[in-house]
């Protein structure tokens, strides 16, 4: 087991479940906590997240396996889908964390998230860009090619399978 390195994940929970669902396949999460712990040191995992009173078992699911809620409130969209934009607390929370943290993960394909991801990577307190999907990001990311990790590669691996 690597020794904890005491980075912290950003995670945008949107782009990441509608960019695997968008593959075919479904993250598991416990899994995927446990692979940013081997992998990258991660001691604290923020995942932002719109809150749905409706997805309450969801919630208490990833906190137990070690993940930080951090929600936003949702509108519902003529569509009647809801929507729950977390960039700002997203960035807002990796900076605010800034002092505690040796480097950061940010999970996303947003391009929202540039500034930031310059921010850390000009700073040496960027880990890893995990992009969910190589296929569907934003060309903004394109100059952090050498940070990227895609999960394409880690199906296999992190997808879930009933038990």
């Amino acid at each position: 087991m690597k020794l904890k390195e005491n980075n912290y994940a950003f995670i945008d929970s949107q782009n990441l479940n509608l960019s695997i669902q968008g593959q075919g396949w479904k993250l598991d999460f416990k899994r995927f906590r446990k692979y940013l712990d081997d992998k990258y040191g991660v001691t604290k995992a923020f995942i932002f997240i719109g809150y749905i009173a409706t997805n309450e078992s969801l919630y208490t699911a990833l906190q137990m396996y070690g993940y930080i809620l951090i929600f936003k409130p949702t509108l519902t969209l003529p569509s009647g889908k809801p929507k729950g934009n977390i960039d700002a607390e997203l960035v807002l929370h990796a900076m605010i964390k800034y002092s505690n943290y040796k480097k950061a993960i940010i999970v996303s394909g947003d391009g929202d998230f540039y500034c930031l991801i310059e921010h850390l990577k000009k700073r040496e307190k960027l880990e890893r860009v995990i992009i969910p999907d190589r296929y569907k990001f934003s060309s903004l990311l394109r100059e952090f090619t050498s940070d990227m990790v895609f999960m394409n590669d880690l199906k296999d691996k992190l997808d879930y399978k009933k038990r």
